[in-house]
């Protein structure tokens, strides 16, 4: 059988290539493509019955029924997020779906500090100084960051993990979750009401899934109670912030710094080479020219550790599928577990 892979990156083939084999022995093949499964790439799927998707990949109900309708049964998506994928339309058409429920949580939370310490102490603004051997301090102060307090948005894995180290920092900690995590407490985090976080913390950052009850959940109401100095930082979800609001705080020349790896409208820009062309989107082009915003592309998780945890789990997850073993973890997978589990 072959096996089809959509928005796989170079440094990523090798590693999905090499599970595979280890899985398979050689009794399936793998072809890896780099463009995203849209409405118009689908056609490319036909015929396979397993389909290795992407985080930017678009599956609403018409690439989902397209796909059903070229004989794939089984998605497998080599992310934690699927709010790309409508589950109810996949369940209606029987296709099974599975995600990573778990990998590496010190890539993203080590990847908001770097995000984090670079908009604090202007490292971006620095380096490209003395490329240019200008070698003056102006314009280059920062903050130190031990007696402040950080305010982490969501306290799970990576936010703990984040929490963790904004401890070895001697910062306090302000929590905000549905539910309080034990190691967090144990670091001495305190939870509170949202608005009493954002209004206290001269850090903010974001760890919380992309759903209907968060989206937005930086909105202009929550960005008017930060501190004019605080650092905002999401690596989460592009949705979780308003822009709009963002860019209107900016403007206004509020926050210190703002430290973004994802953005709301980063499908069709995130991971393409965009630099020959005009760049459309008005907002994006935007955030790029304030000099304490710093944007990158998705790459929190970007670590040979997450990866390969990525796609030994997402092999897992067809070898659960075409065994018809239930899925080692009953989170991986969302609609419709293996046959005969």
């Amino acid at each position: 059988m072959e096996i089809v892979a959509y928005g796989v990156l170079a440094d990523e083939e090798a590693l999905l290539q090499q599970a595979l084999d280890r899985a398979f022995t050689g009794s399936h093949e793998l072809r890896c493509l780099r463009m995203f499964l849209d409405a118009d790439t689908v056609p490319t799927a036909a015929g396979h019955e397993i389909v290795l998707s992407s985080v930017n990949d678009t599956l609403d109900a018409r690439v989902l029924r397209a796909l059903a309708d070229g004989g794939t049964r089984m998605i497998a998506q080599r992310s934690t997020g699927y709010n790309n994928i409508d589950l109810a339309a996949a369940g209606e058409l029987g296709l099974t779906v599975a995600r990573v429920s778990y990998y590496s949580p010190y890539s993203v939370a080590e990847f908001a500090w770097t995000l984090a310490l670079s908009v604090n102490r202007r490292i971006v603004r620095a380096a490209h100084r003395t490329r240019e051997f200008d070698f003056r301090l102006d314009g280059l102060m920062g903050r130190d960051l031990h007696g402040r307090t950080a305010g982490v948005v969501g306290t799970g894995k990576i936010g703990a993990a984040f929490a963790r180290i904004a401890h070895g920092f001697g910062m306090r900690l302000l929590g905000w979750d549905i539910n309080e995590n034990p190691d967090c407490l144990a670091l001495g985090m305190k939870y509170v009401e949202r608005d009493r976080l954002f209004a206290e913390a001269d850090l903010v950052s974001l760890h919380v899934p992309l759903m209907e009850n968060t989206h937005h959940l930086v909105d202009a109401d929550a960005l008017a109670l930060m501190k004019d100095d605080a650092l905002l930082v999401n690596s989460s979800r592009g949705g979780l912030v308003d822009t709009d609001a963002l860019l209107a705080t900016l403007r206004a020349g509020r926050l210190s710094g703002v430290g973004l790896d994802v953005y709301e409208e980063e499908a069709g820009v995130f991971f393409l080479d965009k630099s020959l062309e005009v760049m459309t989107d008005e907002r994006l082009a935007r955030l790029m020219t304030f000099s304490n915003v710093l944007v990158t592309s998705h790459q929190a998780y970007f670590t040979r550790d997450a990866v390969g945890q990525i796609v030994e789990t997402t092999v897992a997850n067809v070898g659960d599928y075409l065994a018809g073993r239930p899925p080692g973890s009953g989170d991986n997978f969302l609609v419709g577990p293996p046959a005969g589990a």
